[in-house]
């Protein structure tokens, strides 16, 4: 049994991983601090010329490129058997065994992931930089709670641009893009091949070509049948879009990174960070200012730019507590942006009730306008489909209940005619879709339920079967 490497400064406890070249242990920095990191153990005995210039480039990589959601190098040092790269340790482990102990997950977790791998991502290209090896094991995760997303293992990474080619054969199989497995020339892309692969088993539990072989591996992905989303998979629309532009076996044909780093999707503009949180304070500052200064219009947009910036922090918020009146705050300056827009159109509604009772057919938007409390259960209503495409069920279930707490009344309220029937088929269309969510929540914690069964079971049939066996030594 190999003995577990020495570092001055360092105490080492636990092993974390080993490569072919490599070891990785969970190490306390001695003294005050008593920091821990994970300490990459390189073998000098073992390796190759190949893997001595991947180490170079992944120290100098990592060296050059600081960013939240890629594991920071802290140092490097050696001895006569070992190089030591001595890293950020994350407590959550790696993305693949998150997953393989949710089975899969919810859309707004996948989200959330995917868009900080387009933020680790971006940074690299901004640097020139190929990843090559994008897969669960090398994603690792800052903690279990409230992870953040954090890539690793630059170990065959490349300086690549967008025009550069290679020919080497790199990567996992499983996650690796077609040029590579043809052995055709390749370039940057194949990291955004590998990006619709993990997306696709973060949201349905497995790679798309998972295989018992390689050959057969081989030949799922060389074929040319379509990329197919699980039948019954509940996904949003623009999510399903952007898997399949990412899985285009034709590396042409392949959505770019300026247009994945710019999918409506991905949304990286409002993404949670400390600045997006900043600048959504800002916004509703300049809104109340306007408020106040009776410029409803500008407010308006303002309350409506803010709420883009702050809404993706509820989702981001793991406090609950933090996380209730976060959005009963944020449902204060929609309530307030809609009374501004009674406000506004309290001028016009005479026009737009001469528009409903034409004989052209009236949009939602001219039925709801001169009824503020429709108009606000409508705009909850939107809200809520919003949230259930981006996977938030329960706060879309929040929102719709309140929607058509406010829309059912009012539409009751209204005189019979054309104007109600419409009305009442909108709103009909909008219990459905509450309806549909509830039934769709239900079969979740059925699943979860059977699972957990599932479980019991097999550990109740696990007892038994070993009752019976005899101990293999006896005291005499």
């Amino acid at each position: 049994m190999a003995l577990m490497p020495s570092l001055s400064g360092f105490i080492f406890t636990e092993k974390l991983g080993k490569g072919s070249y490599a070891t990785v242990y969970k190490a306390y920095r001695t003294g005050n601090t008593r920091e821990v990191v994970a300490i990459k153990c390189v073998s000098k005995s073992s390796l190759t010329k190949s893997s001595v210039e991947n180490l170079i480039t992944e120290i100098s990589i990592l060296k050059k490129v600081k960013h939240p959601n890629i594991v920071e190098l802290k140092d490097f040092q050696w001895d006569n058997s070992f190089i030591f790269l001595i890293l950020e340790y994350c407590s959550g482990g790696d993305l693949s065994n998150f997953i393989r102990s949710k089975k899969r997950l919810p859309e707004s977790v996948a989200h959330k992931f995917l868009q900080q791998l387009a933020k680790a991502l971006q940074v690299l290209r901004s640097q020139g930089v190929a990843h090559m090896d994008l897969k669960p094991q090398n994603i690792l995760l800052s903690n279990r709670t409230n992870p953040v997303l954090k890539l690793g293992d630059f170990g065959l990474a490349q300086y690549l641009h967008s025009d550069d080619e290679a020919t080497s054969f790199r990567g996992s199989p499983l996650y690796m893009a077609p040029e590579i497995l043809l052995k055709h020339h390749y370039d940057a892309r194949v990291d955004l091949w590998s990006v619709g692969i993990i997306l696709y088993e973060c949201l349905f539990g497995q790679a798309p070509f998972s295989s018992h072989t390689f050959s057969e591996l081989a030949e799922k992905i060389k074929s040319n049948k379509e990329i197919e989303i699980p039948y019954g998979a509940q996904v949003s629309e623009k999510c399903r879009e952007l898997i399949l532009s990412l899985l285009r076996r034709d590396p042409n044909e392949r959505i770019t990174f300026d247009e994945f780093f710019n999918h409506s999707y991905i949304d990286m503009e409002h993404m949670p960070t400390p600045e997006t949180y900043s600048k959504g304070v800002d916004l509703v500052q300049k809104a109340v200012q306007a408020d106040t200064g009776g410029e409803n219009e500008k407010a308006i947009k303002l309350y409506s730019e803010a709420l883009e910036y702050l809404v993706p922090h509820i989702h981001n918020q793991s406090d609950q507590i933090k996380r209730r009146e976060m959005r009963k705050k944020l449902l204060e300056y929609v309530s307030r942006a809609e009374e501004l827009k009674k406000l506004s159109k309290a001028c016009t509604s005479k026009s737009i009730k001469e528009t409903n009772s034409s004989t052209s057919t009236p949009t939602i938007d001219e039925l709801v306008a001169s009824n503020p409390k429709l108009e606000k259960g409508f705009f909850l209503a939107q809200q809520a489909e919003s949230l259930v495409n981006d996977g938030c069920y329960d706060d879309a279930s929040y929102l719709y209940q309140k929607s058509l707490g406010i829309m059912v009344p009012a539409v009751s309220e209204e005189l019979p005619g054309p104007r109600k029937d419409l009305l009442y088929t909108e709103v009909n269309k909008w219990m459905q879709k509450a309806e549909d969510l509830k039934t769709f929540q239900s079969i979740l914690k059925q699943e979860k339920k059977l699972s957990r069964m599932n479980s019991l079971s097999d550990k109740i049939h696990f007892n038994k079967a070993t009752e019976n066996i005899e101990p293999t030594c006896r005291m005499q």
